[in-house]
């Protein structure tokens, strides 16, 4: 939903409401005009303080906006950094694990191969 939209009609509606009421309350022209321009500077006094909020509010967003597309970069940047370094810190130990594992492979191959032959001398 758009801002200006939305504002517009909330205004034209505080409007129509407030005129309404002003002109089916039963009062001498005196106080009509006054209670008229008071109306008008209260109105007045509402739509600058909700310009001003919609102002806030865009500034905030653009505040935000820029924000985002200065620091999302630099966090990606320093992610990218922080995991090639993981990487590299992590790079002997998994040599070392691969080396291990191979060892293990190694050692479970020679007990499968020797099995059958320490079967057949516990037979016998």
């Amino acid at each position: 939903m758009k801002a200006k939209p939305f504002l517009i009609g909330l205004t034209a509606g505080i409007i129509g409401g407030a005129i309404a009421t002003i002109f089916s309350t039963p009062q001498s022209g005196k106080e009509l005009r006054a209670n008229i321009t008071n109306f008008s500077a209260n109105t007045k006094g509402q739509i600058d303080d909700v310009n001003a909020q919609a102002q806030g509010v865009m500034q905030s967003f653009t505040n935000l906006s820029n924000e985002v597309k200065n620091n999302i970069p630099q966090i990606i940047k320093e992610l990218s950094q922080s995991f090639t370094s993981f990487k590299q810190q992590i790079e002997p130990e998994t040599a070392l694990l691969k080396q291990e594992i191979e060892g293990l492979q190694k050692s479970i191959s020679e007990i499968e191969q020797n099995l059958p032959q320490f079967n057949e001398k516990k037979d016998k």
